[in-house]
């Protein structure tokens, strides 16, 4: 537990690392504005590596949402999974597909999509509590988030589609589980890498 030693009070997420937040309404809205921008267009970028699958491709979308919330913290992380949702609402090519439009979030995918909002919170609301300072809380905390997406999208298949329980798990979970191991592998190395360097820096 040593990496967590502080981890009852919160501390910066890696974005106020590298970006500090600014004095001033008009520079910490532009900052926030600036961010959330980058944050939608790594989730649009991450669409498009998309695997077909029956009824929902497998994209590199979860590991961004979780590095995201990691490093941006849950109000900001949900705030960018938010507003690529409504992008994709608007119509915005944004979805795997690449599409855009209602159809994505009321399909088969809006489970998962809406689990993106979710998963953001969780991970950004751990990792603002030190669950980002190791590889093995992180992965922990990435793992929590890859639950939370797995479980609404599979909640959504089998009730909100009707496609049941045991086919929602066949097709909407089992494919996911080991893509979502080598995802939180990645990120939990990644992240933390990232913090030091950008500690050395400051």
């Amino acid at each position: 537990m040593s990496d967590r030693s502080s981890a009852a009070a919160p501390h910066f997420p890696l974005a106020a690392i590298v970006w500090p937040a600014q004095s001033g309404e008009v520079a910490g809205a532009l900052r926030a504005v600036v961010l959330v921008a980058l944050g939608t267009a790594l989730m649009a970028l991450s669409a498009k590596v998309s695997l077909p699958l029956p009824y929902v491709p497998m994209t590199l979308q979860t590991l961004v949402v979780l590095m995201i919330g990691a490093a941006y913290g849950w109000r900001l992380g949900s705030a960018t999974m938010i507003a690529y949702l409504a992008e994709g609402a608007m119509g915005l090519p944004v979805f795997a597909g690449p599409v855009g439009g209602l159809a994505p979030l009321v399909g088969p995918t809006a489970g998962y999509l809406l689990g993106f909002v979710a998963a953001a919170f969780v991970t950004g609301f751990l990792a603002e509590r030190g669950w980002d300072r190791s590889m093995t809380w992180l992965f922990a905390a990435m793992a929590i988030g890859h639950i939370v997406i797995l479980a609404m999208g599979f909640a959504w298949l089998a009730f909100g589609i009707g496609l049941g329980v045991a086919k929602a798990w066949q097709v909407g979970i089992v494919p996911f589980i080991a893509a979502s191991l080598i995802k939180n592998a990645l990120g939990a190395t990644l992240m933390p890498a990232a913090r030091r360097v950008a500690r050395r820096r400051q």
